[in-house]
């Protein structure tokens, strides 16, 4: 039987009298276990409550949706698992709802189920009461919350991609519209060319002419403004010496592609100077029509740039568990986020490119992602820096998310990773954000996530381990 000295020390234990020691004592037993054995395994017959004497032990949980989730290994005395409800009576869960691991040569003091319920309903009476109630409504609570944070983390997603696609949908709208009435115009000019006789061997001359042109768009040398309007003036009053109408509305589009005075004359050499007004007029919706599909081109590969983009955020098409390039994991996170990021905050990217891809839940880590971001911004509002880097280090890969916000106070470090706890004005944050992101890093990935913070210097660094950790259970 152990002694009662010994639960004294134990924090669980401290304000029991000795009668009540002694009956603790004698009501359960004291176990060793060797490293990596189970001192309870999930899903087996909840039969005790287990508390640590000295050693070490890990708890790990096997769910459904989140697969296995291993909590931080601890050797604090006290510390305690097993069938940690069974003062809930027939209302308490009949299995172990966790697997207890001694991760280093351990003893254990093992107190029986029905024997820890009888203590606890006969000594504390109203705790019991208490945690009855708050374990059922924490439960509840904390479903509720996680539902609507989920919620909202998809609504500012949504409205983020539904910003970034909304301008070049609308763009492709805006030039398709345009090229119905330039394709319009230009068949009316190709059609009265040929009304007025222009020889094959000349129209051909200038469809060449028109492919010259429309292959040298967006190949032009770099310009400034005044360069531009020199080139169109310059161009205007050639086009206006030789008879063509409008001159001054052609000149901006056959600039653009290059035109100049010598490729004028050697227009007017090949159709001749009566078919010369005409073919430049085709010529110059020719060329405006080229960079409406141009335009269209960019429009839509913006818009499968950003789907893409999305379903790499989502992983959607992913196995959950995958070896992944964590920069283009954060590069979606960052797409996913441009439509929130105000003009005044830049965003610098420094990537070890020689960092490997890492074994990991792709979807999971990019939520860690958003969350850091998202805390990033907020802290920052609207004028900062948005760093993000990467590097590694030996075996674990090491993800830096900074900003030049206000900072984390000193007094709360320790607290910002703590569910439902935040420095945000009520109905700004749940106090969830963090609490997910270090159950995903450390829990599932068997990482670690710290901060360290001064004011405009604020850093939070994710480590990842480089290899996929060994099966449990």
């Amino acid at each position: 039987m152990i002694d009662i000295d010994e639960l004294r020390k134990l924090f669980l234990f401290e304000r029991l009298s000795d009668e009540q020691l002694s009956k603790l004592a004698a009501s359960g037993r004291v176990q060793t276990y060797a490293q990596d054995e189970d001192v309870v395994r999930q899903g087996e017959p909840a039969e005790c409550f287990a508390v640590l004497l000295e050693g070490e032990i890990q708890m790990i949980s096997e769910t459904v949706s989140a697969g296995t989730v291993a909590m931080p290994r601890t050797s604090q005395p006290g510390v305690y698992g097993g069938a940690t409800a069974a003062y809930l009576g027939d209302r308490a869960p009949l299995t172990y709802q966790h697997t207890l691991r001694a991760t280093a040569p351990s003893r254990m003091f093992m107190l029986p189920a029905k024997k820890f319920a009888y203590i606890v309903a006969e000594w504390f009476p109203m705790a019991m009461h208490l945690l009855d109630g708050l374990m059922s409504g924490g439960r509840m609570q904390r479903e509720i919350i996680d539902r609507r944070q989920r919620l909202t983390a998809l609504g500012t997603i949504t409205a983020g991609l539904t910003h970034e696609l909304n301008n070049p949908a609308a763009a492709a709208v805006r030039a398709v519209g345009e090229l119905r009435s330039l394709i319009a115009g230009s068949r009316l000019q190709l059609a009265q060319l040929a009304e007025d006789g222009i020889p094959p061997e000349k129209l051909r001359a200038l469809i060449e002419a028109q492919e010259a042109c429309t292959s040298r768009l967006g190949e032009q040398p770099q310009r400034s403004p005044l360069e531009i309007s020199d080139a169109e003036d310059e161009l205007g009053e050639a086009l206006e010496e030789i008879g063509v109408e409008d001159a001054w509305d052609l000149a901006p589009a056959l600039v653009s592609a290059g035109f100049s005075g010598d490729d004028l004359q050697k227009v007017c050499t090949k159709v001749g100077e009566e078919h010369t007004p005409k073919a430049l007029h085709w010529l110059s919706e020719a060329v405006e029509i080229a960079q409406m599909l141009n335009e269209v081109a960019e429009a839509t590969e913006r818009i499968t740039t950003l789907i893409r983009s999305a379903k790499q955020y989502s992983q959607m098409d992913r196995a959950p568990f995958q070896q992944a390039d964590v920069h283009e994991l954060l590069d979606s996170t960052i797409a996913i986020f441009r439509g929130k990021i105000p003009p005044g905050i830049t965003v610098v990217t420094d990537y070890d490119r020689t960092l490997p891809e890492i074994p990991c839940y792709a979807g999971e880590l990019n939520q860690v992602w958003t969350n850091l971001m998202h805390n990033a911004l907020d802290a920052m509002g609207q004028e900062g820096t948005l760093t993000i880097r990467t590097a590694y280090d030996e075996d674990e890969a090491i993800v830096e998310i900074g900003d030049t916000g206000h900072g984390v106070a000193e007094e709360i470090k320790d607290r910002i990773f703590d569910p439902f706890f935040t420095t945000k004005t009520v109905g700004e944050g749940t106090g969830l954000g963090l609490d997910i992101s270090y159950r995903i890093v450390a829990g599932r990935h068997g990482g670690e996530i710290k901060v360290r913070s001064t004011p405009g210097d604020t850093w939070f660094e994710v480590r990842l381990p480089l290899r996929e950790p060994a099966a449990t259970g």
